[in-house]
C-alpha cells in the first residue's frame, strides 16, 4: 500500500512537470506586431469658422473681421506635403486723431501655395490612430484687394475738416490691387477617424505698406485663425504583419520536490531578417525603424560569430538611377553606422551593398525604400 502511494505520488508529480514544460513550450510562440506603412495621398479643406485681426492703431476688437478659407493638397511622404488654399473675405484699417475715430474696410481673395510639415510625425514616427496631429507651413501667393471705396470717404472728410493737410491715406488706392504676399503658420488636427479630421489653424500674413491704404513705412500685415474640416482623398496607409524573433528555450523538470535545470545546447543560430524602411528622398530612421536595428545589434551580440548584410534600395517610381543609387548607398550606410556608433558591432561583421533601383524587392513601390538586413 505504502509502495502504491509513492507511485501515485510520483506520477503526478511527473505529470505536472510535463505541464509546466507544455505551458512555457506555448508562451514561445513567435508574437505578432502591426506596422503601419504611409501611403501618398490627397485632401481638402474647409474652413468656413474664421476670424482676422489686420495690424492697425484702433482697439483689437474694431479690427476684427470674418475670414474664410476652402485648400487642396497632398501629402508626398507622413511628413512633407503641398497645399494650395484660397482664403477671403474683409480686412479692416482705422485712425485716431484728434479724438475721432475714422475706420474702413475692403473686401480681398488671397490665393497661396505652402509648404507644410507635420511635426508629430516627424518627431514620434508615423501613426495613422494619433488623436492629435502638429503641422506648422510656409508659404507664398498674391492678396487681390478690392472694394477700398470707405478709406476713399475717410480721406475726402479728413482733407476737407484740415484743408487737405491731414498727411492720412497717402497710399489711398481704388479698383483692383494685386500684391504679393507671404505667409507661415501652424496646424492643429483632431483625428475623427481615417477619412476626416477638425482642425484649427493660426497665420501671419505680411504684404507691402500700400495694403491699408495709410504711409507707415513698415510692411503691414494680417493675422488669421481658422477652424474647418479636413477630408483625406483615398487610404492614408496600409498595414503589414511582423513576427518577432523566438524567445531562448527553457527546459524545465520537476521531479517530486526537487528543479533540475537540463544543461541547453549551445543555441544553432537561426537567419533573422529586418527590413528597414525610410520615407520619400530620405536617409533618416524613424523611431519605428531605430528598434529593428536595435533588435539585429541585439542578435549580433547574443551569436557573436554572427554577420549581416545590409543591402539598400530605392524606389523606381521616384528620381532617376543615379540619385537613386546614392540614396541606397546610404540609406544601408546609416544602418551601419547606427550598429558600429549606437551598439558597437564591429565594422569587419558588417556587409554594404547598394542596388539604387535595379531590384524592386516589393511589390508596392514605396515599400522599396528600404535597407534589407540578413543576420546570420
Amino acid at each position: 500500500m505504502k509502495m502504491n502511494k509513492t507511485i501515485l505520488l510520483s506520477g503526478l508529480l511527473a505529470f505536472g512537470g510535463l505541464t509546466a514544460s507544455a505551458q512555457e513550450s506555448q508562451a514561445q510562440e513567435p508574437q505578432e506586431k502591426t506596422e503601419y506603412v504611409f501611403n501618398p495621398h490627397w485632401y481638402v479643406e474647409v474652413q468656413p469658422l474664421g476670424l482676422q485681426y489686420t495690424l492697425g492703431e484702433l482697439s483689437f476688437g474694431d479690427l476684427l473681421s470674418y475670414n474664410l478659407q476652402v485648400a487642396g493638397g497632398y501629402n508626398f511622404n507622413s511628413v512633407v506635403g503641398l497645399r494650395l488654399s484660397v482664403n477671403a473675405f474683409q480686412s479692416k484699417a482705422g485712425w485716431e486723431m484728434d479724438g475721432m475715430q475714422y475706420d474702413w474696410k475692403w473686401n480681398y481673395v488671397a490665393p497661396m501655395v505652402d509648404v507644410t510639415a507635420n511635426l508629430s510625425n516627424l518627431i514620434c514616427g508615423f501613426n495613422p490612430n494619433r488623436l492629435f496631429n502638429f503641422s506648422v507651413f510656409a508659404g507664398i501667393g498674391a492678396n487681390i484687394g478690392f472694394g477700398n471705396d470707405d478709406a476713399a470717404g475717410v480721406k475726402a472728410a479728413l482733407d476737407s475738416y484740415y484743408g487737405g493737410n491731414a498727411g492720412n491715406l497717402a497710399y489711398l488706392w481704388d479698383g483692383t490691387k494685386a500684391r504679393f504676399a507671404g505667409r507661415a503658420g501652424v496646424k492643429g488636427d483632431f483625428r475623427i477617424n481615417d477619412m476626416f479630421s477638425v482642425g484649427i489653424e493660426l497665420q501671419a500674413t505680411t504684404l507691402n505698406d500700400h495694403y491699408n491704404s495709410k504711409k507707415a513705412g513698415n510692411s503691414d500685415w494680417y493675422f488669421n485663425g481658422l477652424v474647418g474640416l479636413k477630408v483625406n482623398l483615398g487610404k492614408t496607409y496600409t498595414t503589414r504583419t511582423v513576427k518577432s524573433a523566438l524567445p531562448a528555450e527553457r527546459i524545465v523538470e520537476r521531479v517530486v520536490e526537487k528543479v533540475v535545470e537540463k544543461p541547453v545546447k549551445e543555441e544553432v543560430a537561426t537567419p533573422m531578417r529586418r527590413d528597414v524602411f525610410f520615407v520619400i528622398n530620405s536617409t533618416k530612421l524613424s523611431v519605428v525603424e531605430k528598434q529593428k536595428v536595435a533588435e539585429i545589434a541585439d542578435y549580433m551580440k547574443k551569436f557573436p560569430n554572427s554577420k549581416v548584410d545590409v543591402t539598400g534600395y530605392a524606389d523606381k517610381g521616384t528620381g532617376n538611377a543615379k540619385i537613386n543609387m546614392g540614396l541606397s548607398q546610404k540609406r544601408a550606410d546609416i544602418v551601419k553606422n547606427s550598429l558600429i556608433n549606437d551598439y558597437g558591432i564591429d565594422a569587419s561583421r558588417i556587409t554594404v551593398t547598394a542596388k539604387g533601383d535595379t531590384e524592386q524587392p516589393f511589390d508596392i513601390n514605396d515599400l522599396n525604400r528600404v535597407s534589407i538586413c540578413i543576420a546570420k
